[in-house]
């Protein structure tokens, strides 16, 4: 079945599919929180910024990762934020500060690490504050 997915181009799609909606998950949880949501997928030439939110005086440049209680076996969602990622992540988290004129602004990074079920709902949600 995952290789009829794949070779029709589906796979790709619906991996897509449920990384938009854990990062929905995770973007509700935050503002459930009393975070407020600046900006979401945020780009530039040195990558993507999932959710970047406010707490406070704090700007937290939020990493969503995803994985399905199926493919587990290739590592929890917490354990795919390698350095290359977090690298990237600060990269890109300096040049919204540049470009906002806030690089002396209090930053803050986290992972929300989001578990889907085999029916597709959240059957668990990880904030890591500080993560890196």
């Amino acid at each position: 079945m995952e290789n009829e997915l794949r070779s029709k181009g589906k796979y790709k799609d619906l991996r897509k599919e449920r990384g938009s909606f854990a990062e929905n998950e995770a973007a509700s949880y935050l503002m459930n929180k009393g975070y407020r949501i600046i900006q979401r997928n945020w780009r530039c030439r040195s990558g993507e910024i999932d959710i970047i939110a406010e707490l406070g005086r704090v700007i937290v440049f939020v990493e969503v990762r995803s994985r399905s209680s199926r493919s587990l076996s290739y590592g929890t969602a917490m354990e795919s934020v390698t350095p290359r990622k977090v690298s990237q992540v600060r990269s890109t988290a300096a040049v919204y500060l540049h470009s906002r004129n806030c690089s002396d602004a209090i930053v803050r990074f986290d992972v929300i690490a989001v578990l889907l079920g085999h029916d597709g709902r959240v059957e668990s949600m990880e904030h890591v504050e500080n993560a890196f």
